[in-house]
């Protein structure tokens, strides 16, 4: 049985022969995984239970990450006979290939796939990640112990997002690897809502100049998150390049090509990057078989004479297989050769041997007798191998090897970040784990602190815009991507309670937004209250009026004998200055939070106190027009408007403001509301009229009687009296007209609780306006001028 082995490095080897296929330069880590894979098939060659009596023979070739070198080799192996196989006692000569292990690269495996697919011969690759691999209508046959690109990409965009950067540069090898995992990627990122500022490609034969522009991109760029797809062959070209120029400091986030590589270490500007890689292994022995070459060895083969020589910088010759100088210890080697501090891609490699021998074990050896073993070994076919493969799942070292439907494995990382040690030297440490096959969300997870670029231990912020705070709004740049916006402030009456929302949202009718539009607050409730200065002043004056016509009629009744009173009909006079108590005294139902009945009391109150002010007023016109008359020969009208009379005209006018203020409050009496039109921000909680004409018809008749009361007192102002009241009444009806006039426009026009102060206002004024012009002028003449209160005064038509 035989088992080819496909390898990106310069390591041929094979029992008796050794052949350089192509001629490139030593890579040290390829050539252990060369070394690994003998060392496997040497293991399994020793088992007594995998294969028993049954030996794998092997081939290596170097395809120098050359596409038509592995083609030429898929092409030779595909024939069935390979020219220098083993030819011992041992061997069954059939020169059948059974399986290939490899090769490293994707595009190569890609390429030998299509053409030993058709002949159903596996390939197991250990380093070939790409995702297209993944489709069995275009490669049937390959399998691969490595994780498929497209859980890596999924892994990176999460990483990425888990860290909140929104706005990173992504670069990629111009290979299937790199161009298949970063459409990948791009496609995890978008899903996450990640931009990307940049794409480039680059590929280590391309020339100077390309690699150039991309780093001088990467210079220019303000993404400080660089997402790099390529393998460390690729990356090594340009960051010798950023070298050369540094550029600003940059946070790498590193595929497993490259991010794991130990030969990546040495660019120390790429301090802090992250990745993820696969798990490290332990392969007992590994370490010893490696170490173990001697002259004999290394002068059978030409690649271990050159790595011989380049480590130890002497020169072997073969006469002898001696040494022109003294001999080293193999124990002092330090290279990717020997470190297998962490066996990542080796392990793959480990277990793809294995892989293909326990396919073939499960082939071969079902029969119990050994004859029917070596019978059927004869005449076993790669097809049943590839059979085999499909259904395995076994366990190596403490590590499960299965394929799914895809040839693919369980897909787990290890997330390593590159940190300095206390020596200088930068070093990979794990600091997580990724699991594809957990729940979404819970895949990713880190137990370590990470370094960052530049040795920060601050998370580094990569964003196109900061975030927009709440209160505000994204607005899309145009033509820019998703992540580049603007923050708007939220428009009045809306919020936005998250980070980065995309609309406002409007408070409910009763609330409104605080001062950073980030929370609806209720809004305040505002009313004309006893507790603020203009209630207290207001209220102040309603006291203060209501005590002063209380005191007039105090002094009133004192002297309620005097000529001037009993001249004024004290009768009238007393109920009119009750009825202007009244009035100063309903202006305080216009104070305080409005209620049901608060707001029925105050208007009706208004409306009827008035009333009755005004009918004593136009009363005692009437009697003033009525007593000239009586004092002309033949005239005695006072008899038809004596105090009988004068009582009923005050109460008929009362009355029937009483029967319209009771169908106001019948019919749609007013209410208390909460006003949210008059002021967005706030509340004002007044009365509604409930009925507008109830109230206009209020008003209406208090304003008819004024007018009436005023052009009666117009007609009297003339008389000859020597205190002729009329003309008192006349001018307290041209304050009252002049302040309910000018009261109707400011009424309409005054917003909120300045409604009620502008009513309060109008029936103070009027209220004053009455009790000044029409007392005022007597108490005056009762209190300071007491000469003039005599008869002989008042009836003296000589002095007006």
């Amino acid at each position: 049985m035989y088992i080819h082995s496909e390898l990106t490095s310069s390591y041929v080897d094979h029992i008796n022969t050794v052949t350089r296929v192509s001629v490139c330069s030593i890579d040290t880590r390829e050539l252990r995984f060369s070394r690994a894979m003998i060392f496997a098939i040497e293991e399994i060659n020793n088992s007594t239970e995998l294969l028993p009596g049954i030996r794998l023979g092997y081939q290596i070739y170097d395809s120098c990450a050359s596409v038509p070198v592995a083609v030429h080799v898929a092409f030779q192996l595909s024939g069935g006979l390979d020219p220098v196989f083993y030819s011992g006692d041992n061997c069954s000569q059939s020169g059948k290939v059974m399986a290939i292990v490899g090769e490293s690269g994707s595009t190569p495996s890609i390429s030998m796939s299509r053409i030993i697919g058709p002949f159903n011969i596996p390939q197991v690759s250990h380093f070939a990640t790409c995702a297209c691999l993944s489709d069995k209508q275009q490669y049937p046959s390959f399998f691969r112990t490595i994780p498929s690109d497209q859980f890596q990409a999924d892994a990176l965009a999460k990483l990425v997002k888990h860290f909140g950067w929104t706005w990173i540069g992504a670069i990629r090898s111009d290979s299937d690897y790199g161009n298949n995992g970063m459409a990948s990627f791009l496609d995890a990122a978008h899903k996450e809502g990640i931009c990307v500022e940049y794409s480039e490609s680059f590929y280590r034969t391309h020339p100077k100049s390309r690699i150039q522009r991309v780093a001088d991109i990467i210079r220019r760029s303000t993404a400080i998150v660089i997402v790099a797809f390529t393998t460390s062959g690729d990356l090594r070209i340009l960051l010798e390049e950023l070298s050369l120029k540094p550029s600003p400091p940059r946070q790498w986030i590193g595929s497993e090509a490259w991010v794991t590589d130990p030969a990546m270490l040495r660019f120390g500007f790429c301090a802090g990057a992250v990745g993820f890689g696969i798990e490290p292994s332990v392969i007992p022995g590994l370490r010893d078989f490696l170490l173990d070459l001697s002259p004999s060895k290394v002068s059978a083969s030409p690649v271990l004479t050159e790595f011989w020589e380049d480590v130890f910088n002497c020169r072997l010759e073969k006469s002898g297989f001696t040494m022109s100088t003294l001999k080293p210890s193999t124990q002092t080697i330090q290279s990717p050769y020997t470190d297998t501090s962490q066996l990542r891609i080796t392990n793959m490699v480990y277990k793809a041997v294995y892989a293909i021998a326990h396919a073939i074990h499960n082939a071969v050896c079902q029969e119990t007798y050994a004859i029917a073993k070596i019978e059927k070994v004869s005449s076993i076919q790669s097809k049943q191998v590839l059979t085999q493969l499909k259904k395995l799942n076994f366990s190596q070292n403490g590590y499960n090897v299965s394929f799914d439907a895809n040839g693919d494995p369980v897909a787990t990382y290890e997330l390593v970040n590159w940190q300095k040690s206390e020596s200088g030297s930068i070093e990979l440490v794990a600091v997580g784990h990724y699991d594809a096959s957990l729940p979404v969300g819970q895949e990713l997870r880190i137990n370590r602190n990470l370094t960052w670029v530049e040795g920060g231990t601050k998370v580094p912020v990569s964003v196109c815009t900061d975030s927009c705070p709440p209160g505000s709004r994204k607005v899309l740049q145009k033509g820019n991507p998703i992540c580049c916006f603007d923050c708007l402030p939220c428009p009045e009456g809306e919020i936005s309670n998250a980070t980065d929302s995309p609309d406002c949202f409007p408070c409910p009718k009763e609330f409104w937004p605080d001062a950073k539009r980030h929370t609806c607050l209720p809004k305040p409730v505002e009313f004309l209250s006893f507790n603020e200065a203009l209630g207290i002043i207001l209220a102040a004056f309603s006291v203060g009026g209501a005590c002063l016509a209380i005191i007039t009629a105090a002094v009133f009744h004192r002297h309620r004998t005097s000529p001037i009173v009993r001249a004024n009909n004290s009768e009238l006079s007393f109920l009119l200055l009750f009825s202007l108590t009244l009035c100063f005294l309903c202006s305080l139902t216009f104070i305080g939070a409005p209620s049901e009945w608060s707001c029925m009391l105050r208007h009706t109150a208004f409306g009827i106190t008035f009333v009755l002010c005004i009918s004593c007023v136009l009363g005692k016109t009437i009697v003033v027009l009525m007593a000239f008359k009586a004092t002309l020969p033949g005239r005695n009208v006072m008899k038809w408007f004596g105090p009988p009379q004068q009582r009923m005209t005050v109460v008929s006018f009362t009355f029937i403001q009483v029967i319209i203020c009771t169908l106001w409050l019948v019919l749609s009496p007013p209410f208390p509301r909460k006003n949210l039109t008059t002021y967005k921000e706030r509340i004002i909680l007044e009365c509604a009229l409930g009925s507008a004409i109830g109230f206009w018809a209020v008003l209406g008749y208090i304003g008819l009687l004024a007018v009436f009361c005023f052009v009666l007192a117009v007609l009297a102002r003339k008389l000859p009296d020597n205190f002729n009241e009329a003309k008192l009444i006349t001018f307290s009806m041209l304050i009252f007209c002049a302040v309910w006039v000018t009261f109707i426009p400011a009424y309409v026009s005054s917003p909120g609780k300045f409604t009620v102060a502008v009513e309060i206002f109008a029936i103070l004024a009027s209220s004053f306006g009455l009790i000044f012009c029409i007392f005022a002028p007597k108490c005056f003449i009762i209190l300071f001028k007491p000469e003039k209160n005599t008869k002989k005064y008042l009836m003296d038509k000589g002095k007006s």
